[in-house]
């Protein structure tokens, strides 16, 4: 009976290591590999660990109370619900243009489509959105698990097979990271390492709707134990992702191109190198469907917690038989927007990954502040709030956040 509860509760934890892996790892993890070897190790795993108390708090107020977070905010006062408000509208579509354009990037290069990237980044933008219009979250779930067990397995081949041929990067091909001019780099790494701190906020709106769904309601061990799995799991795949990048790229001459079909063609070719030719459309077909996954994540999210804010800024829309008219308003509005991006903003995975990432870090310590304001609210049962250690953990990565924010901005600006 625990072990069929807890296949019961996971499935949110997993939505979350779906959101997660896809840019973060799959680009930005490779690139400081390839860029920089194993220097940036420590970048990877410090934001892991203070950006941990924050997406923790998702599963844990969303069990203890029944509520989403952005309930929490409500709690707050309406101006905390704003101020998330316009953070997501602010980020939400150079994110999905983000997590679009590797997707089409990799399905380009697997079908050798000569349509411009940006076009087929539409296309691919459509059919997913209606995916999300006429599917629902258990069917994303189960789709998401798949995933993420695929490109477990063949990362850990990868990564295993790249180890046993040594690391000898060529010391004239190398170069050590700058605090100048490569400040930049580190932001857009940690942004989105794990993922944004705003996609906690999904967490627990699919821990709800999860609860909704099946009609289970998970105890909070077994939340905490479905967010563990998913994020260590994650921030393991990404030194994985770091470990590939530069135990075969760095020092190799070769560096990663800003176009969305020629990298994609470099990081399976990563795969190929390590493991073998006969693997290209096992790793070509992990790799898109990872893609496919963040994006279905990321467009089944927005309109989930678009609805309530909506609801919380506009009263009278306050009613069930509205739901499903706002998160349609809200997948349109997301989609329009991020075609509007591809048609004028031109193509530039590069680009758009790093602007994507960078305004996910500069934003996180606001995100972080509220989730840690929301844990110590009084309708938190006293036994389901957090400790001491994990407290602390919260103050110094909002620390992290803030120092970094202000030093990236200082160079910027000012240097």
């Amino acid at each position: 009976m625990v072990k069929r509860n807890l296949l019961k509760a996971i499935g949110p934890g997993l939505l979350w290591a779906g959101a997660a892996i896809g840019v973060s790892h799959i680009v930005q993890s490779t690139r400081a590999g390839a860029s920089f070897g194993f220097e940036l190790i420590w970048v990877i795993i410090i934001a892991n660990l203070l950006k941990y108390p924050f997406f923790e708090f998702a599963p844990r107020y969303a069990a203890s109370t029944g509520e989403s977070l952005i309930d929490g905010y409500r709690r707050l006062g309406k101006r905390a619900v704003w101020l998330y408000a316009v953070i997501t509208i602010l980020t939400m579509f150079f994110l999905m243009s983000a997590v679009t354009l590797v997707t089409a990037g990799i399905f380009a290069n697997v079908s050798q489509s000569g349509l411009p990237l940006n076009y087929q980044a539409i296309i691919i933008l459509l059919v997913l959105a209606v995916i999300v219009f006429v599917g629902k979250y258990t069917v994303i779930d189960k789709f998401v698990k798949f995933i993420i067990v695929l490109l477990a397995i063949s990362s850990i081949i990868a990564v295993i097979s790249a180890f046993s041929t040594g690391y000898h990067p060529n010391p004239e091909h190398t170069r050590k990271f700058n605090w100048i001019t490569d400040i930049g780099f580190l932001l857009a790494l940690a942004g989105w390492m794990p993922t944004a701190i705003d996609v906690s906020v999904w967490h627990s709106v699919w821990t709800i709707t999860k609860k909704k769904e099946t009609g289970y309601a998970p105890e909070l061990r077994e939340s905490l134990l479905d967010f563990k799995i998913g994020y260590f799991g994650t921030a393991i795949l990404s030194l994985f992702f770091l470990s590939l990048g530069a135990l075969i790229m760095y020092g190799s001459g070769e560096t990663f191109s800003a176009n969305g079909v020629e990298f994609a063609g470099q990081l399976i070719n990563l795969f190929t190198k390590s493991i073998g030719p006969w693997a290209y459309y096992i790793i070509a077909a992990a790799a898109l469907a990872t893609m496919v996954s963040t994006t279905v994540t990321c467009l089944d999210a927005y309109p989930r917690v678009l609805e309530p804010v909506a609801k919380i800024i506009v009263p009278k829309l306050n009613k069930e038989k509205n739901t499903k008219k706002i998160q349609t308003i809200a997948l349109l509005i997301v989609t329009a927007g991020t075609i509007i991006i591809f048609l004028f903003f031109l193509g530039n995975m590069k680009q758009m990954v790093d602007i994507a990432t960078i305004t996910a870090f500069l934003t996180a310590p606001v995100l972080g502040w509220l989730n840690l304001k929301v844990i110590k609210l009084n309708n938190v049962p006293e036994e389901a709030k957090p400790g001491k250690f994990l407290i602390i953990l919260s103050y110094l990565g909002l620390l992290f956040l803030t120092v970094f924010g202000v030093y990236f901005l200082y160079v910027r600006f000012f240097m």
